[in-house]
């Protein structure tokens, strides 16, 4: 740290910003250029006041000075008044102190002239002002500055001086001119989100409606439609994308908050109500689920924007992965593993194939790679149901820690633009919200047949002697699982069913999902999927919707310059398409054209484009989500080669992947 030289009375119209960006180098000026003179400390002929202050030149003593060079100087004061010299520090002084620092090597550029000394007293380095702005030196301004304007002068301007901000004394000359603060009269009223729903288009705005234009609460400069952000009313709060990845970064982002989940009567589960907890008080359901929905209005957020929030963790720094697509498996779990990966650098991709032996690498799409790692997921042994699943126990993965890891694939995944896993049961993700103390299952949750039909028997029997029978039945089994219990009337059979159901589905595998929780915390993705269940659940529980010719009009953006008759070849393909005359489908083109069956979550970057070009075929480049389409004299000429060349290639693809033969 540098420290300047102290000096009395009042400030002048140059600002010094703390810590500037480290400025280009700068080009040495010939001395005794009456053009453009050189500074007596620095010897630089840059004339730049936001970094060095004003230059000023005193012609009479033929003596030219930065302003901040002269005050940050260390063995000079201002003795004379504003008007001597210059800014009040005397010309014999302003020679001395050159005298001084011709004696003192700058510790950067090594030449003479340094005037400024560190401010640690056994430090001997000595710095050129513009040479410690180089290397990012905090320059301090000390002494007794006035602030005229502040009723907090003294704490102000000390804090000020402390942290190296000057306070220049007149002022700025926006505000002298006619009409400075008239945009302050205007409202900002456009509508700033990715995708506006506004058919008026984004610059219409109508008070009191879903179209009213709520501006962001932190800047004021950005805009959304109530309507586009999921906004019920203009009271609540809405911050635009700048603003919310200041504040996630910051750490003041609101934390996780755990709700307690309504019960709900579903199947055979109206007699099993799971009882309300000890340390609250008890609730009707009614009342429960009024109460969750109006904890739910608080958080209620869209998705793709709160995705897009996590991803402001992504740092530019890029960590490649090398994947051999026979094996997504284990090449993604060899590069999450690495000790060199970590969650937030960007993810780069290179195919990679353990038979070519000269090692070629083919750069990757990392939403194809992460739509082929999901797919993965969900058909592995670590769940098990058929379309909504649960956690299996499997000792094995267990061992590996493999639970942990698929919890942080899905949370890298999600945050990176990835996919929607969509296969999770509702009782998973309520156990992953409201924890499973919270959560009830249900008989659907039950994949394993034969439990299945203890617990249908139990709670269809006729009479207790129909029960007690059962219980004899099935005594080892109830009895290992810790769920024997004395028969006293009919309804016991409720609780016993519910006793059953609680420990195949939830305690069976509480050491997995505490495993594959601490996983998902990866990147705070549990947390924020804590906070806006609601938005969360969509992508966890459900499928995307089906793509149709409209969402894939929308979805590809048209290059400039393309062939017009083979557009309307292309919207005529996809009518086709969605109308089933075609051997292809909608997930077939988008498989394609950018390796994902489902729009992400967070939107494919880049967009999704179109060109044409003068072929036979189509290609679809993966990593850039292009698709080029032939240009052809016919129809049909056109729908055979987009069929034969799509549905091959994803053939060969898959006959490639299909290899694998599991994990």
């Amino acid at each position: 740290m540098a420290c300047g030289a102290a000096r009395e009375g009042k400030s002048d119209t140059a600002a010094l910003e703390l810590l500037p960006s480290a400025p280009r180098k700068m080009n040495e000026s010939k001395t005794g250029g009456s053009q453009n003179p050189t500074c007596v400390f620095c010897r630089k002929n840059d004339d730049c006041p936001i970094k060095y202050g004003e230059k000023k030149t005193n012609e009479k003593w033929n003596l030219t000075v930065h302003y901040y060079c002269l005050l940050m100087s260390s063995g000079i004061w201002q003795r004379g008044k504003e008007e001597e010299g210059v800014y009040g520090f005397l010309i014999e002084d302003i020679r001395k102190e050159v005298t001084r620092a011709s004696k003192l090597k700058c510790c950067i550029c090594k030449k003479t002239g340094a005037s400024i000394g560190c401010v640690t007293p056994r430090c001997k380095r000595s710095y050129h002002f513009p040479c410690g702005l180089q290397r990012e030196c905090i320059f301090q301004f000390t002494g007794n500055f006035a602030c005229t304007v502040c009723n907090n002068s003294d704490i102000f301007q000390k804090e000020m001086l402390r942290m190296g901000i000057h306070i220049p004394e007149k002022d700025a000359s926006w505000e002298l001119e006619e009409n400075a603060y008239q945009e302050l009269l205007q409202h900002y009223e456009h509508c700033d989100v990715r995708r506006c729903r506004c058919k008026e288009g984004r610059d219409y705005n109508v008070p009191d409606s879903k179209w009213e234009i709520k501006r962001c609460q932190c800047c004021g400069s950005r805009g959304t439609h109530l309507a586009c952000s999921s906004l019920q009313s203009w009271e609540q709060n809405w911050e635009c994308l700048e603003c919310r990845g200041i504040l996630y970064n910051s750490g003041d982002f609101q934390k996780a908050k755990k709700h307690t989940l309504p019960s709900t009567n579903v199947g055979i589960t109206d007699c099993l109500l799971e009882e309300s907890s000890p340390k609250l008080p008890r609730q009707s359901p009614g009342a429960q689920r009024e109460d969750l929905l109006r904890q739910g209005s608080k958080f209620r957020r869209d998705i793709s924007t709160l995705i897009i929030e996590l991803g402001f963790q992504i740092k530019k720094k890029a960590k490649r992965l090398f994947i051999n697509k026979a094996n997504i498996w284990n090449s993604a779990l060899d590069g999450f593993r690495n000790h060199n990966f970590n969650p937030s650098y960007t993810i780069e991709i290179a195919y990679v194939n353990e038979n070519d032996h000269f090692g070629k690498e083919q750069p990757g799409s990392k939403q194809e790679f992460l739509s082929l790692l999901m797919q993965q997921l969900e058909n592995s042994p670590l769940f098990e149901g058929s379309l909504s699943k649960n956690l299996s126990l499997n000792s094995q993965a267990l061992k590996e820690n493999l639970y942990y890891e698929a919890g942080k694939m899905l949370a890298i995944s999600l945050v990176h633009g990835g996919p929607s896993p969509g296969f999770f049961s509702k009782t998973l993700f309520n156990c992953l919200v409201y924890g499973p103390e919270s959560t009830q299952p249900i008989l659907d949750d039950v994949s394993d047949f034969d439990v299945a039909q203890i617990i249908i028997r139990i709670n269809t029997a006729a009479t207790v002697a129909d029960l007690n029978s059962l219980l004899n039945e099935y005594y080892n089994y109830l009895e290992l699982i810790g769920c024997l219990r004395l028969i006293t009337s009919l309804s016991d059979k409720y609780r016993l069913a519910k006793d059953i159901l609680v420990y195949h589905v939830i305690k069976r595998v509480q050491a997995p999902f505490e495993s594959f929780k601490q996983g998902l915390r990866t990147l705070g993705v549990l947390e924020k999927i804590q906070t806006y269940p609601e938005a969360f659940c969509n992508i966890f529980c459900h499928k995307p919707e089906n793509l149709s010719t409209k969402i894939l009009s929308d979805l590809f953006t048209v290059h400039t310059l393309s062939d017009v008759q083979a557009l309307g070849f292309w919207n005529s393909y996809l009518q086709a398409v969605e109308d089933g005359k075609s051997t292809v489908t909608m997930e077939d083109i988008l498989i394609f054209a950018t390796g994902c069956s489902s729009i992400p979550p967070a939107g494919f970057k880049p967009t999704p484009s179109i060109e044409c070009l003068h072929m036979d075929f189509p290609v679809g480049n993966k990593c850039n989500n292009c698709l080029a389409l032939p240009i052809t004299s016919t129809y049909k000429e056109f729908q055979e080669n987009m069929d034969f060349a799509i549905k091959n290639t994803l053939r060969l693809e898959k006959e490639e992947n299909s290899h694998f033969i599991g994990h």
